[in-house]
């Protein structure tokens, strides 16, 4: 059984996908500073999965060279859109292997990868990248407006694949 907590990023993923609805890559590509470029912000979620989920969680990359086109404290890119896409598609895919198996009482551990350990449990991981996805929706949301761009979601959709369930103990 999916753990509430994957639910509950699947849920901020795809009001991130509906935030874009409809952008185009010209659109997609523009900074208006301070921010990053929409297309930067798909990327650095993907990167942040990818890490997090794929590295991490299954010792792979589906992208290894991402962090230094869209890490962060890296140098702003504004890439196209299709590409973001499509590696966002690709490394939320192989995140989501890592998370349809995990468990509550993994939550409360460390994940390590070679030298490298995790500096949060997976549980705090976790709430790390929802809020993370939450974030650069509401940041892209007010890129949109800045650009003039009309008939934008207005709050949270539907809930319906997203209600409240306890966890199971």
């Amino acid at each position: 059984m999916t753990h509430p907590l994957v639910t509950q990023l699947r849920f901020a993923r795809s009001e991130f996908v509906r935030c874009l609805e409809g952008l185009s890559d010209d659109d997609a590509q523009k900074r208006l500073l301070p921010m990053n470029s929409i297309s930067w912000m798909i990327g650095h979620l993907a990167n942040q999965e990818q890490f997090y989920w794929v590295y991490l969680g299954q010792g792979k990359a589906v992208e290894p060279n991402l962090y230094e086109l869209v890490g962060t404290g890296r140098p702003a890119t504004t890439p196209p859109l299709p590409d973001m896409w499509q590696t966002w598609h690709a490394i939320t895919a192989a995140a989501d292997e890592f998370l349809d198996a995990l468990t509550a009482e993994q939550l409360t551990t460390y994940m390590v990868q070679g030298e490298t350990k995790a500096r949060e449990t997976t549980g705090t991981m976790l709430l790390r990248n929802i809020y993370h996805y939450w974030f650069h929706t509401g940041e892209a949301h007010a890129v949109r407006q800045q650009l003039g761009h009309k008939d934008l979601p207005q709050f949270v959709g539907n809930m319906e694949t997203a209600v409240y369930r306890p966890e199971s103990t």
